[in-house]
């Protein structure tokens, strides 16, 4: 086994939901006559949390608290909508059977959970923690330590699995390995730094099912 816990990030990792991001959003921007944007652009601003989204997308900066509150209850109100599991996932997960599984995410923590109640709720992920819950968002290593304690294991025995160069920076202030998906919301060049770079979840099963020590 590569590690023995696995922390994944959700968006561009496990469940491809740029489709619900760009719609609630682009919608709460053309409410109040703001200009939308290509998802491929929004794919580009995610993974800092809803805030760091929401003043990339608005320009004018007296419009972000407004734009930001109606994109939360809009995806809210319907987080599942386009989001589904990325094809070969469900296999991976089957076949991590009896590892410790987390996610930690930068999305809003009410949003983390609804979302992995509807897709991923066949896998037993030990802890789901989003943006809200006490911890600092990643790269700041206190979120991944606290579910590391949770999970009773040692960084050095424990491996994050992300899209995006914030999850690379997160394992490595935290003392872990760390393993990036290029099918996210990152270009490959942007995951040059990671420990190991997987192309497919084939790929990443193999690599997480190796015997690396």
């Amino acid at each position: 086994m590569y590690a023995r816990a696995l922390v994944f990030d959700l968006d561009g990792t496990l469940v491809d939901s740029l489709g619900d991001i760009a719609h609630h959003l682009n919608d709460a921007l053309a409410e109040r006559g703001l200009p939308t944007h290509e998802p491929a652009q929004i794919g580009t601003w995610v993974g800092e949390g809803t805030e760091k989204l929401v003043e990339r997308a608005v320009a004018r900066p007296e419009l972000r608290h407004e734009a930001g509150v109606a994109y939360r209850a809009r995806y809210r109100a319907h987080p599942v909508i386009h989001t589904h599991v990325y094809p070969g996932i469900p296999a991976v997960l089957d076949a991590l059977a009896g590892t410790p599984l987390a996610i930690l995410s930068n999305k809003p923590h009410d949003l983390t959970v609804a979302i992995a109640q509807v897709l991923l709720a066949r896998w037993p992920f030990r802890v789901i923690a989003g943006e809200g819950t006490g911890r600092p968002r990643k790269p700041d290593p206190a979120g991944a330590l606290a579910i590391l304690g949770e999970l009773g294991v040692a960084p050095a025995d424990a491996a994050m699995i992300g899209d995006s160069e914030i999850d690379i920076q997160t394992a490595r202030a935290t003392g872990m390995r760390s393993v990036a998906v290029s099918w996210g919301f990152r270009p490959r060049e942007r995951l040059a730094t990671a420990d190991a770079i997987v192309d497919s979840p084939d790929q990443l099963a193999a690599l997480l099912l190796a015997a690396a020590r």
